[in-house]
């Protein structure tokens, strides 16, 4: 089958023929349809230091997709061919203690589709069973395809009450777009997203947001007098990884406000914590999805009306993965797209 893979040890990736793979007793075999491009796999193709340190090749990349089932193993009885689904790329032991917790999200020996073992850029895909998540309802295939950062986007949104809260958002990248979307859908009273893309800013608009600030030349203290906000924001999701986003976030938050980050930092950097401590402010670190109630508010917030289409602003043929992989790295649009189908 046709793979996009990590070959070997430097910047770049190749589309190769690899073998196709098989369904053990409880894997489920399935046709990939559409992937969606992450953070991740960019750095896999940059090879930077985080993917020096981390990725074995070569590697079948990639984590974010839909298909269709075409097989299953002997000890798989709640899942069919012809199924649509996407999957959970966190597969975790389940005999750690979390995992026998019901906390499979925080299991401590986790390996990641397309990062630890062979992805879903490919034509076909196999995963256990227990990591895949069947969609009941239709939903539109590239949506379905991102299910995977979308549920990023869900968990750290959700992590605290929305309803009638200022909340900030600081990184227009696609799921801090998407989380500005459920923080809207769920009832927050207010939706800031700040970036310095204008791009991404005008994406942020169109889904629906009350001020979208570049703060490339306005402060977060400019939007608080912008909107009228005399004690600063209830809920901050920390999207960009960027030290000055979490620093300007921590000084312009309400006492006892708080903070879920999901953007991953570079390196080390130092923050405020007198005022995190005086203030009484609670930050909770998110990685991934709750395994899978996550999942479930996904479906409802889409059946529930959640519209996602303008996060999505690439569409490209898996055979044009250049160009889709050079759209995803320019830091201007949203999630783009491989259509596996051709």
């Amino acid at each position: 089958m046709k793979a996009l893979v990590k070959e070997k040890a430097q910047p770049g990736l190749r589309l190769a023929d690899v073998p196709q793979p098989e369904a053990g007793p409880g894997d489920v075999l399935i046709k990939v349809l559409r992937t969606g491009i992450c953070g991740t796999d960019l750095h896999i193709r940059n090879w930077d230091g985080w993917a020096r340190q981390t990725i074995r090749t070569p590697l079948v990349i990639g984590h974010e997709f839909v298909g269709e089932v075409v097989g299953t193993g002997r000890d798989v009885t709640d899942i069919k061919a012809g199924d649509r689904v996407s999957g959970e790329g966190h597969l975790v032991c389940g005999k750690c203690r979390n995992c026998l917790a019901g906390r499979r999200h925080l299991c401590r020996a986790t390996v990641g589709l397309g990062v630890g073992r062979d992805g879903a850029f490919a034509e076909y895909v196999a995963l256990p069973a227990s990591n895949v998540w069947v969609h009941r309802v239709p939903v539109d295939l590239d949506v379905a395809a991102i299910f995977d950062p979308f549920g990023n986007a869900v968990h750290t949104a959700l992590s605290f009450p929305l309803v009638g809260e200022d909340v900030l958002i600081t990184g227009a990248g696609p799921i801090g777009l998407m989380a500005a979307a459920v923080a809207r859908h769920a009832g927050a009273r207010n939706v800031v997203v700040t970036d310095v893309s204008e791009e991404r800013l005008d994406l942020a608009r169109k889904i629906g947001v009350d001020l979208a600030l570049n703060v490339s030349g306005a402060r977060i203290a400019d939007g608080q007098r912008q909107l009228g906000l005399r004690e600063g924001f209830d809920i901050g999701l920390e999207m960009s990884g960027r030290p000055e986003a979490l620093r300007d976030m921590i000084a312009n938050m309400t006492h006892g406000g708080r903070i879920a980050m999901l953007g991953l930092p570079t390196g080390e950097f130092p923050v405020d914590w007198a005022r995190i401590v005086t203030s009484m402010i609670t930050i909770k670190g998110i990685y991934g999805r709750e395994m899978f109630e996550t999942w479930y508010a996904m479906s409802v917030l889409l059946e529930g009306g959640l519209d996602l289409a303008p996060v999505i602003t690439g569409r490209y043929d898996y055979r044009d993965f250049e160009t889709a992989f050079d759209d995803a790295a320019s830091g201007r649009g949203g999630k783009v797209i491989l259509d596996w189908t051709a």
